[in-house]
């Protein structure tokens, strides 16, 4: 939606215009996955889809939240009454982020919001972040808070963990603020550190595609959460902080010394060969060797299938016709139990690739997928 819809609309709300309109993208995860929480490495970049937000202060202790894509009427929330638990609808991600807000000792007393969104809901591109951060961004502006992109990252996942009760990593958040147009984002999600990474791959005569399988996902269901208990288990075992600590040349012996544990073992090796690929496909990009990276892609996606198991049917079928249509590489991103897979393809191939795409879904009597070409985009702004 325009921002002048996204301002009519919130006018007819709420009788006023907004103070502003600010945007929060969603993202795809070029390569590392399930690192996140576990202090490693990953690699996104954020896409045009964005959810803009239409926002004014209260100042009585109101918050009033309304969405384009829900179809519901304005909810109203007093802020003293926000807690974790309380919300189980849509609602609870910005109301999680206000009261993160007001938990971290800023002084938000309260919001006008209308929200409007391009981010496909449960195709693992961050949906919820980008909802978070917009609303997040917008606070922070109108309530004078002084807070940087990496600060709001952490007050969203903070939100989305403790309110939303979503056992996400800090990737998502950090991508939705921070990302810059025309790369990719390093990020080592110990540290925070950030390094911007050119990727731009129209100039080199390449696409890079989405393909929601249109599988809805969601992170606050058990499995995702299995598979963090089994991370941290691995980690408590080997008698390190988080398997980001044990080395890939190590990898070997870090699983014979996990003996039986057959789970917390293919739990172990994939988030240490991730972290591993990750620093591959930095190294090629800022080598010119873009082309190079998709068998890494390819290698991503089989770990994330074979060991930490969080693939689907769809998300094989598509990486498996994408490959064999001619594509340079393709792996699932995202959380997985469904969502989307990029598939990286030479600028003539990727027509050839969408449609054996579709034809194999639809052979196999699934879903129609969507694709889009995914365009490295620009994090977090405010509109107007």
């Amino acid at each position: 939606m325009a921002t002048e819809q996204v301002t009519q609309r919130f006018t007819e709300l709420y009788g006023a215009e907004p103070d502003g309109v600010w945007a929060a993208p969603g993202r795809v995860n070029l390569i590392g996955e399930h690192t996140d929480y576990n202090d490693g490495f990953v690699m996104p970049f954020a896409l045009p889809h964005r959810t803009t937000a239409a926002v004014s202060p209260r100042t009585d202790g109101l918050l009033r939240l309304h969405s384009a894509d829900i179809g519901a009427p304005v909810t109203e929330i007093a802020v003293d009454d926000l807690a974790p638990g309380t919300d189980r609808a849509w609602t609870a991600y910005p109301a999680g982020v206000v009261w993160a807000l007001r938990e971290a000792g800023h002084p938000v007393t309260g919001a006008d919001v209308h929200l409007s969104s391009t981010v496909p809901p449960g195709a693992g591109l961050s949906s919820s972040a980008a909802l978070e951060v917009s609303v997040a961004l917008a606070l922070n502006d109108l309530y004078g808070l002084g807070l940087d992109g990496g600060e709001l990252a952490l007050l969203c996942r903070r939100a989305e963990n403790a309110y939303v009760g979503a056992p996400v990593g800090i990737m998502d958040q950090t991508a939705s603020a921070c990302c810059e147009a025309g790369h990719a984002l390093f990020l080592d999600t110990r540290d925070l550190t950030r390094r911007q990474i050119p990727f731009d791959l129209a100039a080199e005569g390449m696409r890079l595609l989405v393909v929601d399988t249109r599988v809805e996902h969601s992170h606050s269901q058990g499995e995702y959460g299995r598979r963090r208990e089994g991370c941290e288990r691995g980690a408590a075992l080997l008698g390190v902080d988080a398997l980001r600590d044990i080395p890939h040349a190590e990898l070997d012996a870090a699983l014979a010394r996990l003996g039986d544990e057959e789970e917390v073992r293919r739990l172990v090796r994939h988030v240490v060969t991730e972290n591993e690929r990750v620093r591959r496909v930095v190294e090629l990009l800022r080598a010119g060797d873009t082309r190079a990276i998709g068998p890494v892609l390819v290698e991503g996606h089989a770990s994330l299938r074979d060991d930490f198991r969080v693939s689907s049917p769809e998300l094989d079928l598509t990486v498996e016709t994408a490959l064999s249509a001619g594509a340079l590489g393709a792996r699932m991103t995202g959380g997985g139990f469904g969502g989307s897979a990029i598939v990286l393809t030479d600028e003539d191939t990727a027509p050839a690739v969408t449609k054996a795409v579709e034809e194999a879904f639809a052979a196999a009597r699934f879903t129609a997928p969507r694709t889009f070409e995914a365009v490295p985009s620009e994090g977090a702004r405010r509109l107007r």
